[in-house]
């Protein structure tokens, strides 16, 4: 797929948070590399919190991932626990990036949050997605973002999954049938 270079661009962030750290021992210094990037250029970045307020956990429980996986498999948003947390140096990046975070309790970030409307306000084209996990969050809003007509980019390298088998199925899903998987150097290249 042809690209042009000249598109205003967004990095975005999905849930580098510190229950997910052990999937991005790849994904995380490429992340760090591409947000610093996106930092240097002024250019705009988003990231994602997963978690699900106290009221997703009461009976009847009608959020469709609270009954997939679970009270004990599902994050509650909670300021004191760290696994809801973002990954310190993901924090670091966010906090000198002044990025919004976007709370969000399902796999697309597009989904019941104003993502749209701030990717809009800031007249981005095409994003450029990173985070946890391939093949569920960052697969579902990479789906939301091409569905909504912008240019979407999956960073093979910026990404991550519970095993890398699921992580390559996740990524050759991707590249089917939304985008293009982009490893960070040739993101580097093409928006240099």
């Amino acid at each position: 797929m042809a690209s042009k270079t000249d598109l205003k661009t967004a990095l975005l962030v999905i849930d580098m948070q510190n229950v997910f750290e052990p999937m991005t021992t790849t994904a995380l210094p490429n992340i760090v590399k591409l947000s610093k990037y996106f930092g240097e250029k002024g250019w705009p970045q988003f990231f994602t919190q997963h978690g699900h307020p106290e009221s997703d956990f009461k009976e009847p429980i009608t959020n469709q991932l609270v009954r997939k996986w679970g009270e004990s498999g599902s994050i509650q948003v909670l300021n004191s626990i760290p696994p809801w947390r973002l990954i310190p140096a993901i924090q670091k990046l966010q906090e000198a990036a002044k990025a919004p975070v976007i709370p969000k309790s399902t796999y697309d970030a597009f989904l019941y949050t104003d993502l749209e409307d701030r990717l809009c306000a800031e007249e981005v084209e095409r994003v450029v997605v990173t985070g946890v996990m391939t093949d569920c969050c960052c697969d579902t809003t990479g789906r939301g973002a091409f569905n909504r007509g912008f240019e979407t980019w999956m960073v093979g390298n910026g990404v991550g999954s519970a095993s890398e088998e699921q992580h390559e199925r996740g990524l050759k899903a991707w590249a089917f049938g939304y985008g293009e998987v982009v490893g960070t150097e040739e993101v580097l290249r093409r928006l240099g």
